[in-house]
């Protein structure tokens, strides 16, 4: 990591766009601003994460093209963080646009009575919890400062912030329900092998294709799906956590419900 992972993504969108031609300036400069509001304008990069790239994704709507072309505008830009020293990596690698979002099943709701997690997951979630919190006080101070802009073409940055809001405010109450509700189990694998936990690796069977598939899971923060893994609080995640091999799940999708069977498991 360089110094310029401890300054603001504003910062670094201010100096990315300052670098633009013009026209492309002009065409890029309203996704990138509201990029970086969206995930915390005055946030270090040292502090930006793929899961904050993967979960802004999941916020872009509109026709194909449109969204491709806002998920482009921000790519580029996450390319030209990481060319720039402000990240090690091209975060831009976790943006994806999903296909048919508007008519997408609404995912299972929780049961968190049922729940299991572990004692280095509580950890992991009380420690988000906190960060999350610590960024109350700077979204409600860029709502604040965007309803005062009253010249912005269409508020775009007081939409990102409310957006982000919902989101943080969201994902603190669903961390807060597991912590409150949720079962705390003992660490780790099972030393046979055979149930599924967090990073695990997992070989499945779908019931219907008789396609064979690989998925390691992790938390939200370590997902990248070009290697297969994928978040434990994903839908397919749900379903295979803490199942045994031979077990079969079943998955909620747009295009309808899928089953696998789990075939092996790798610690």
């Amino acid at each position: 990591m360089t110094e310029n992972s401890d300054r603001t993504l504003m910062n670094g969108a201010r100096a990315y766009l300052a670098g633009l031609q013009d026209d492309e300036r002009f065409e890029h400069q309203a996704e990138v601003e509201r990029f970086v509001r969206w995930c915390g304008a005055d946030r270090t990069w040292s502090e930006l994460s793929g899961h904050d790239v993967a979960t802004y994704g999941d916020t872009i709507k509109g026709t194909v093209i449109d969204a491709t072309g806002r998920a482009n505008a921000v790519k580029k830009f996450l390319s030209a963080a990481k060319k720039s020293g402000f990240t090690p990596t091209n975060l831009g690698t976790h943006l994806r646009v999903k296909k048919g979002a508007r008519s997408r099943t609404p995912e299972r709701p929780i049961d968190f009575d049922k729940m299991e997690i572990t004692e280095a997951e509580r950890d992991a979630l009380g420690e988000e919890l906190e960060l999350l919190k610590a960024q109350r006080p700077q979204i409600i101070a860029d709502i604040q400062r965007a309803r005062e802009d009253k010249d912005f073409r269409e508020n775009a940055p007081l939409d990102a912030a409310r957006e982000r809001q919902g989101y943080v405010e969201g994902r603190i109450q669903k961390i807060e329900l597991t912590l409150d509700l949720a079962t705390v189990v003992a660490e780790g694998p099972a030393a046979d092998g055979t149930v599924v936990e967090i990073g695990c690796t997992v070989f499945l069977t779908n019931l219907k294709s008789d396609m064979e598939l690989t998925y390691t899971l992790v938390r939200p923060g370590e997902i990248d799906a070009s290697q297969g893994r994928i978040s434990f609080e994903s839908p397919v995640g749900r379903a295979l956590l803490r199942k045994r091999v031979g077990a079969e799940v079943e998955v909620e999708a747009p295009s309808g419900t899928l089953r696998f069977r789990v075939d092996r498991v790798e610690a």
